[in-house]
């Protein structure tokens, strides 16, 4: 049974696609038989046609897999997109590299560990980028003996 006209006239009524009508399949026979807009309209009204409800995406599997991440999963090397400096920029890196060691030198000098020519010396080193964090700047200003104090 063709119900292409009505199936176009109900989508239009019902402000839908016409993928969305449904109607009722113990109806049909009858339905066949409604050809103007005012017997749409009563069909509807008396639910031998309605719309389907829209279907959506599923958010749950973005849940889980968000979940999965925020405990430090799928970030492996086949997940990464892009070069390194794409995910984190190498000035961010250096930021976050020099200002521990920086503050760490400054602690030093200000609680009188080492000297103001020491600090400066390993200011620039570290300017230079010769420690990679603040127990690497420990270790060389101990190796060295540069640290009054024996810590």
């Amino acid at each position: 049974m063709n119900l292409k006209n009505q199936r176009r006239m109900a989508a239009e009524i019902l402000k839908c696609g016409a993928n969305r009508v449904w109607i009722n399949p113990d109806k049909v026979e009858d339905v066949a038989g409604y050809i103007t807009r005012a017997n749409i309209r009563s069909a509807i009204e008396s639910d031998l046609i309605k719309a389907k409800t829209k279907s959506g995406t599923s958010y749950g599997r973005i849940r889980y897999a968000q979940g999965q991440k925020t405990k430090g999963k799928r970030k492996g090397p086949g997940s990464k997109k892009g070069t390194d400096n794409a995910r984190v920029s190498e000035k961010r890196k250096w930021i976050s590299t020099i200002r521990p060691i920086r503050d760490e030198l400054k602690t030093l000098r200000s609680e009188g560990e080492i000297t103001p020519s020491i600090y400066r010396l390993y200011y620039n080193r570290a300017k230079g980028g010769v420690y990679k964090s603040r127990r690497n700047l420990r270790v060389h200003i101990s190796s060295t003996g540069h640290l009054k104090e024996g810590n």
